[in-house]
C-alpha cells in the first residue's frame, strides 16, 4: 500500500467513525426519550417490542483497597499483560 493509499483509508475510517460517533449520540437521544417514557417502570410493551429497565446489582473487588490494605496480597494477584494500542491522531 502507498502512502497515498494509506492516507486515503484513514481519511475514510475516520469519515467512517465520525458516522459512528453520530449515530451512537442519536441511539442515545432515543434510549433517554424511552428511559423517560417508562419512568419508574421496569417493562413496558410497545407494540412487538417488549422493552425492559431494570436495576443490577453486581459486585466488584476494590482493586485500590486491596492493594492499600494488603499490598503483599494484591502483588502476589497481579499480573501485567501487553497489547497493542491502535490510535489514529
Amino acid at each position: 500500500m502507498s502512502t497515498n493509499e494509506l492516507e486515503s483509508k484513514v481519511r475514510e475510517l475516520r469519515q467512517l467513525q465520525a458516522l459512528i460517533a453520530e449515530a451512537e449520540a442519536e441511539a442515545e437521544t432515543i434510549r433517554d426519550a424511552i428511559k423517560v417514557f417508562m419512568g419508574d417502570s421496569e417493562a413496558v410493551q410497545a407494540g412487538e417490542y417488549r422493552i425492559t429497565w431494570k436495576h443490577v446489582t453486581s459486585t466488584r473487588m476494590d482493586t485500590a483497597a486491596i492493594k492499600a490494605a494488603l499490598p503483599e496480597v494484591a502483588a502476589r494477584f497481579t499480573r501485567t499483560t501487553t497489547t497493542r494500542r491502535f490510535c489514529v491522531a
